[in-house]
């Protein structure tokens, strides 16, 4: 299981003990300065839903969905165009901890959200009507996580990728994880695309209004 995108922050509160020691089964890449990717060896095999409730509860980008999640491998530059630095250099991916023998414990989710379905990726049914929808409809205790399920229910209103991103920059107030205009709107860009992406390759169902 792929985490990704996660701060120094993310790292101490679900994959550190107190002390600072890594928990078991981890392998620690640093993508870019502050940035990071977590490999998690799990001691059984996990669903695809399993991996999307765990992910979404360590922080990881809504938008890095875990079928076919490639990792960044250690030892190669990160080309983004947004980590080229004023001297035309890359940040190097650097391997920071593994852990080749041990597993992580991962316990079994008592629900697994119903939205979901291992099958097929992300299910939903497009909006054909009722109240207006806010981000604060859509809260699910993760700032990516939220902005992540308020795209979809904008995009099945039928809202451009350009209104979704003005949207969530009026209505989210905290953007401290994503400091910089370049990052931010790399971030945007990501997660609001993967939204239309996913509500223009599922067909619309007549008669079908989604819950939040």
């Amino acid at each position: 299981m792929l985490a990704d995108d996660l701060n120094p922050a993310h790292l101490k509160s679900h994959h550190q003990y107190p002390e600072g020691k890594w928990k078991p089964g981890r392998m620690v890449v640093s993508t870019s300065p502050e940035n990071y990717q977590i490999w998690i060896h799990s001691d059984r095999e996990l669903s695809v839903d399993e991996k999307r409730f765990w992910l979404a509860r360590m922080n990881s980008d809504p938008g890095a969905d875990p079928r076919h999640r490639w990792g960044r491998c250690p030892g190669f530059f990160n080309r983004k165009e947004k980590h080229r630095s004023d001297q035309d250099r890359f940040p190097l991916a650097k391997l920071i901890w593994v852990d080749w023998r041990n597993t992580a414990h991962i316990p079994r989710p008592s629900t697994l959200p119903a939205t979901q379905n291992s099958s097929d990726g992300y299910k939903h049914k497009r909006y054909m009507g009722g109240k207006s929808t806010r981000r604060s409809d859509y809260d699910r205790l993760n700032e990516s996580a939220t902005d992540f399920a308020y795209s979809l229910a904008l995009a099945r209103r039928g809202y451009s990728q350009k209104q979704i991103i003005a949207r969530l920059l009026e209505e989210r107030l905290d953007w401290s994880h994503h400091l910089g205009s370049s990052r931010l709107q790399n971030y945007l860009d990501r997660t609001v695309s993967k939204a239309v992406e996913i509500v223009r390759s599922t067909p619309a169902k007549n008669n079908s209004v989604i819950s939040k």
